[in-house]
């Protein structure tokens, strides 16, 4: 089985941007390294916190904004729980949530899961690409969500059509230039149908 194992951002300032994730708390799971290319608008992908309740919500995105992000949806409760989305200054997408309404224990910054959603222009199309370089669905819901097994990575991998994930974040879809994201893999190096490059790198 394919392995995906790294999730590097490209970010203008690398020093600035170690210091955000740090304080944010994300530095466990992503790289960084300094922008070769501009990019504008939208990026193209998310990266996603799920924590266990409504209290760790907001300690994630109290710790955000006081290093330097920007709101795009304030923490409000939803049908499926509670989240909100924050802007880093580098530019990358940040959601974070809970499916718990009340926080029943005291609140940590402790998360549950990180996944990188990668926008696509069509999802079953993509998926294809991917299953055919070796990587594994762990859950799929038709042309709507896919999300790849990876035992390898402590981020999750997972497809969302590009229009959807620019709804779901509150920012319009449009974007060019560089994703400013290099995904890290066993497969070889390659870009996918959406732009998105992949490094070699051994799990």
């Amino acid at each position: 089985m394919t392995a995906f194992s790294t999730v590097t951002l490209e970010v203008p300032d690398p020093a600035a941007a170690s210091a955000f994730y740090e304080a944010f708390g994300l530095s466990p799971y992503v790289r960084l390294r300094a922008a070769q290319s501009p990019a504008d608008g939208f990026r193209g992908f998310a990266l996603s916190l799920v924590v266990s309740q409504p209290g760790d919500v907001d300690a994630f995105v109290a710790a955000a904004l006081d290093a330097g992000a920007t709101t795009l949806k304030p923490a409000a409760k939803s049908f499926w729980g509670y989240g909100a989305i924050v802007r880093a200054p580098d530019g990358a997408i940040c959601k974070i949530a809970s499916s718990a309404k009340k926080d029943t224990a005291p609140v940590t910054r402790r998360v549950g899961q990180v996944a990188l959603l990668l926008g696509v222009a069509d999802v079953k199309a993509s998926k294809r690409f991917y299953t055919d370089r070796g990587l594994a669905v762990a859950k799929s819901f038709g042309g709507k969500y896919v999300e790849f097994a990876t035992p390898s990575s402590a981020v999750t991998l997972a497809l969302y059509p590009r229009r959807a994930l620019a709804k779901d974040a509150g920012v319009p879809q449009e974007g060019s230039g560089s994703h400013g994201l290099v995904i890290g893999g066993d497969a070889g190096p390659f870009t996918d149908p959406d732009g998105f490059v992949w490094e070699q790198e051994s799990a």
